[in-house]
């Protein structure tokens, strides 16, 4: 290739071999985003090969600059031969956030409600009752600024920063929720516009119907109206918005120069006299009426109020930069909306009385207070009789207008009451699709997918935009706002305590990738708000909260069933991470003991999608109790897909891990891996195989290899366990057949085969013939395996040895042991010498025939000359010398085929001498669970006690 040319390049020399592989000098291209902008890893090796392929240098390598990325965001390219697509709409901080926000939390409640509550509960309460609902606001706003500034935001607002910090599993039931709770306060803000519109109507003597079916009639063409703007796009949504917007501003500018105007006569009998400091001082405390005047219940209808702090977080796809318009704007609108609610309510409170008859005979002549009771005879009205009979119609305890009453100008405040609640059902009917578009993308729960779909060059959710309709039309139909405020309430808090603690959550786990750009916010004032939020839920409409939560637990256990295929980097993974390194140190640092013993398990199974029946079989058994790993030894292929074995095990509902090893042979791959498997406690204490049945045709190598590896895992104080199937456990044969076999076996994922473990066994028997006392391993397996719903009906009988004349008394120690252990035998029986089968015997040594080196037909030197070519066949004297153990043990077939009913066997592994030849060891093997028709574990613990009727 060229030498390098550019300064900023280093020259570097990789040493590597294979055939693609060769000594290369190669540049060093500087850090890109290419390589952090995708979510699919390449490896090391892809990497050099692309390099190798493009024989580009850097500036021609086509990477995008940071100040590509930063402009282009989610915008499309340049499309074909010079042709563009066209460009989505993009809003800033000011209106795409800050105007966006205000305008949703200067709703209904703002003009038709706060000084109502402020009547109620005077000025001081009406205060703490602001505060505190902007206490929860400004720390949800700190949270979501923290996570909106921890990596680009894409569409879905809240939705999509709860999702991808606590991952699906509390992401989906936000998402639903808070969906749901949009659809409401679009439902709540168009019943207020529809109020006052009767109102209006009722005033001019022009009502259509009756008081309620005038608020369901107007609502209903309202919000069809607004469905219409929304599907205009977010264009002319952001042109409303702004109209929207310069009409509150006017209306408050006319508010506020009415409180300074000198009270009429007129507005003086509704109650309004201006600023007056006795007025005020009356109004500072609360004067609870009705049934709904208490502290809570005031606290639950002006919550709604405060909002729509995620009403820019919610079009996250429509902003330039939401993780600097975001924060900034969120916070700016809680900052001014906040002084606007507390000048309000503290310039009403100074200038209204509480009760006002509306009657211009009720002005008193100067100086007469005769029969006149109250703060309105000082102030020249008599107010009297309508305070006592309760028939006052105006004043802040008995009008919702009091604030056009006020204002300079009343039709103004008409048109800023018209600008706040259309502002924020439009503002909140645009939100609810664009964050359930979002949950369908992710696919978290079924049958939603068909709202996924987006028209349009901002991808617009039409589909969801009609179903949020309906929602919203439906609770515009009760045409009560003091019922609908309650249940907004409780969502919001519901949606802002799981923000607050996704920024907790994510702050504790110490996760290098929680590096938030935001830094004025804290772990625990997020934990705080999240709590707060949780109080406040029940406090308000305890019933609502129940429901709100029932809804959240069903949606959750959902998802944790189902097991979504997503990776986000949630901060739970993170957080388990921190879980599990903090329990493995300090597990290793605990001492063992027998009453804290698993079988934590090796399995040799390969490709676990070639062994299904080994893989089912070793987790019915360490599921929930133990570590199952499933080591893969590759001498034929370079590497495997772990990704799919992983898939596969998961999909087989078996709790394991995978891990392979490449080695030459059997023996190497199996120490190395009993080695270096596990970490800390958690590392295995017993191998796994399976029984070798084509051994006879194998190679004296590959025999040998197989029993050293059992006799390393004795050396390495490792027990064993044989498995033995009656038609092997390999299935590629099978697979063959069936034209599913594939090198990578990633047919096999998909296409999972039953075994005889995954089926329920019912009433039969598992027989465990104890021949060697191994430490108690050959009891505790079967033990465990009875613990499985599959096997829960199965009965354990054990068999043991004894001789004819001392049986009953063997029994019954048996007996007595195995209560002390605790388990549950159906039966202990003694087998005897006279029970030994001579046709097992005849099978045995037909068996072992190939393998014989029969020196008595030789002489000496031919003899001699055999040993040393052929070590691994028997001779005469090994096989005298373990013919007695021989007949010991392979004996057992005529009782095993005796109690053929048996669904499994366990039989004592016995270990061979030490010289004991490979071809004698397997024929012994062979003989002990060859022709049984059910699965046969040869299984031998490593003389540790693994059960102890002790309490200490």
């Amino acid at each position: 290739m060229p030498p390098c040319q550019l300064p900023t390049w280093i020259s570097y020399r990789i040493a590597l071999v294979g055939p693609k592989w060769a000594t290369c000098t190669r540049p060093i291209s500087v850090p890109a985003l290419d390589h952090y902008c995708i979510h699919k890893h390449i490896s090391f090796a892809q990497t050099i090969y692309r390099d190798a392929e493009s024989g580009s240098n850097t500036g021609d390598s086509g990477r995008g600059s940071v100040s590509a990325l930063q402009e282009s965001g989610n915008e499309s390219k340049e499309n074909g031969a010079g042709g563009k697509t066209a460009q989505p709409v993009r809003f800033g901080w000011v209106t795409g956030v800050m105007v966006r926000c205000m305008l949703n939390i200067w709703g209904v409640i703002l003009f038709l409600r706060l000084s109502w509550i402020t009547s109620q509960a005077g000025i001081l309460l009406t205060w703490l009752i602001i505060l505190m609902s902007v206490l929860v606001t400004s720390i949800t706003a700190l949270s979501v600024s923290a996570i909106s500034t921890n990596g680009r935001v894409s569409s879905g607002g809240a939705y999509f920063m709860i999702s991808r910090t606590l991952g699906p599993e509390l992401g989906g039931p936000i998402g639903v929720v808070f969906s749901f709770a949009n659809a409401l306060a679009c439902a709540l803000n168009t019943v207020g516009f529809s109020e006052t519109v009767r109102d209006l109507l009722i005033e001019y003597d022009s009502q259509i119907v009756d008081s309620i079916n005038d608020v369901r009639i107007i609502g209903s063409i309202t919000v069809t109206v607004l469905l219409l703007i929304s599907l205009a796009g977010m264009e002319w949504e952001s042109k409303t918005q702004i109209l929207f917007f310069l009409v509150l501003m006017v209306s408050f500018i006319n508010y506020f120069v009415g409180t300074l105007i000198p009270a009429t006569p007129q507005k003086q009998s509704i109650g309004v006299f201006g600023y007056r400091s006795e007025i005020f001082l009356e109004n500072l405390f609360p004067d609870w009426r009705g049934p709904e005047g208490d502290f809570f219940r005031m606290f639950a209808i002006f919550f709604p109020s405060a909002i729509g702090i995620l009403a820019g977080a919610n079009i996250s796809g429509d902003l330039k930069e939401p993780e600097i318009a975001i924060p900034r704007g969120t916070l700016m609108a809680i900052f001014w909306t906040t002084v606007s609610y507390l000048a309000i309510s503290s310039t009403v409170g100074a200038c209204v009385l509480r009760d006002a008859s509306g009657n211009m005979n009720d002005s008193l002549p100067l100086n007469f207070t005769e029969a006149c009771e109250g703060l309105s005879c000082g102030l020249g009205w008599n107010f009297t009789e309508c305070q006592q009979s309760g028939a006052c119609s105006f004043g802040l305890s008995n009008s919702f207008q009091v604030l056009i009453q006020v204002s300079g100008f009343g039709p103004l405040i008409y048109a800023g009451i018209f600008a706040a609640t259309l502002s924020s059902a439009l503002a909140f009917l645009v939100s609810a699709p664009k964050v359930f578009q979002c949950l369908c993308k992710d696919n978290i729960y079924p049958y939603i997918g068909f709202f996924a779909k987006g028209y349009g060059k901002n991808n617009e959710p039409l589909r969801a935009y009609l179903l949020c309709y309906i929602i919203a039309m439906c609770f515009i139909l009760i045409a009560e706002l003091n019922v609908i405020a309650p249940l907004i309430s409780n969502f919001f808090l519901c949606s802002y305590a799981l923000i607050n603690f996704s920024c907790f959550h994510a702050s504790i786990t110490n996760s290098p990738g929680w590096r938030p750009s935001f830094r004025y916010f804290s772990p625990w004032t997020g934990l705080f708000g999240a709590v707060i939020s949780v109080v406040l839920m029940f406090l308000l409409t305890w019933w609502a909260a129940l429901i709100a939560f029932g809804l959240i637990i069903f949606l959750f256990g959902y998802v944790v069933y189902k097991k979504p295929e997503v990776n986000w980097g949630s901060s739970v993974q993170a957080s388990t991470y921190n879980m599990a390194l903090s329990y493995s140190v300090s597990l290793a640092g605990v001492e063992d003991h027998v009453k804290n013993y698993r079988p934590q398990c090796l399995v040799l199974t390969g490709p676990p999608t070639l062994r299904p029946a080994l893989v089912d079989f070793v987790g019915s058994f360490t599921k929930n109790v133990s570590l199952m790993i499933c080591g893969d030894i590759l001498m034929s292929v370079s590497q495997r897909n772990s990704n799919e074995m992983i898939k596969w095990l998961n999909q087989r509902k078996v709790r394991s891990f995978y891990t392979s090893f490449k080695a030459s042979d059997l023996r190497e791959g199996a120490r190395h891996l009993l080695q270096a498997s596990g970490l800390g406690k958690m590392k295995p204490n017993i191998l796994v195989m399976g029984f070798k049945m084509n051994w006879q045709e194998s190679s004296s190598k590959g025999i040998e290899d197989y029993i050293n590896t059992i006799y390393d895992a004795f050396d390495s104080n490792h027990g064993v366990c044989v498995l033995r199937m009656m038609d092997g456990l390999d299935i590629r044969d099978e697979l063959e057949t069936e034209g599913m076999l594939c090198s990578s076996v990633k047919n096999t994922v998909n296409d999972q085969i039953k075994t005889v473990f995954q089926s329920k066994q019912g009433k039969k028997t598992i027989d465990v013939y104890w021949i060697s006392d191994d430490g108690g391993l050959t009891l505790l397996v079967p033990y465990l395996l009875t613990r499985r719903k599959r096997w829960r009906r199965s009965k354990v009988r054990v068999f043991i040895i004894g001789e004819q004349q001392t049986m009953e008394n063997d029994r019954k120690e048996m007996k007595t042991l195995l209560q002390r252990f605790r388990l549950d035998v159906h039966d202990v029986i003694v087998m005897t010498d006279s029970e030994r089968p001579p046709l097992a015997k005849k099978r045995f040594e037909e068996m072992l025939a190939p393998f014989r080196l029969n020196e008595g037909q030789l002489d000496e030197r031919t003899a001699q000359q055999q040993r040393t070519e052929f070590p691994w066949k028997v001779t005469d004297k090994e096989m005298d010398a373990l013919r007695l153990k021989v007949s010991v043990c392979v004996f057992d077939l005529n009782v095993q085929l005796q109690y053929s009913p048996a669904q499994c066997f366990f039989l004592s592994l016995t270990v061979g001498e030490e010289n004991c030849p490979s071809s004698l060891y397997m024929s012994w093997l062979d003989t002990l669970s060859c022709g049984l028709h059910c699965p046969v574990l040869l299984i031998r613990g490593n003389q540790q006690n693994v059960m102890t009727f002790y309490c200490q």
